[in-house]
């Protein structure tokens, strides 16, 4: 792991303490989709930085959003905030839209069954956050790539050819900064 830097986890787990610790000097955030999780958290380790998020997608929808995906309105180099494209989470904090992430890790929302929110969008906007980025590169870890909506969305929206390793259910991606040049959406 880089340490310190900006560090952004979407999903608050048990783990959520060790990651802000390994990231000792820098900057850890964690975004959920359970507000009532949030504050059991808080209550305990009132220091992790985490904000609520809101998802409007359901695994069942997978397929069509990946075929939206793929289309030009979210291949197109935007802010998440002002992107046309469906998968784009608008609603979170304007913060985590303005820092530059080193590191976003994708372990959240609940993706197991049909009418959970799935990772789709997070996968989608971790990319996006990685190629707005001024200069340099992200690097983005997707958990649970053994299933197929993370493991389609992740080849398809963060590329293969961004991909550095699969480690077990965990895949590693290094995605460069497009503002700084001229990168097709995915290398060829």
């Amino acid at each position: 792991m880089k340490s310190p830097c900006n560090f952004l986890v979407f999903g608050l787990g048990h783990d959520s303490l060790m990651w802000s610790a390994l990231n000792h000097g820098g900057r850890t955030v964690f975004l959920d989709e359970d507000k009532s999780w949030i504050d059991t958290i808080k209550k305990k380790f009132p220091e992790l930085e985490s904000y609520h998020v809101a998802y409007d997608t359901k695994v069942r929808q997978a397929d069509q959003l990946l075929e939206l995906g793929k289309q030009s309105e979210c291949t197109a180099l935007s802010d998440v905030r002002e992107s046309k494209c469906r998968l784009a989470l608008k609603g979170l904090p304007n913060m985590v839209y303005e820092v530059e992430w080193d590191l976003i890790m994708v372990d959240a929302p609940t993706g197991f069954m049909e009418e959970a929110p799935g990772r789709m969008s997070a996968i989608y906007t971790a990319g996006m956050m990685a190629r707005m980025r001024s200069e340099g590169e992200t690097d983005v870890f997707v958990h649970d790539c053994d299933r197929p909506v993370e493991d389609k969305f992740t080849k398809a929206l963060l590329c293969e050819g961004y991909m550095v390793k699969q480690e077990g259910r965990l895949r590693h991606f290094t995605i460069p900064s497009h503002r700084s040049k001229e990168l097709p959406f995915c290398p060829a």
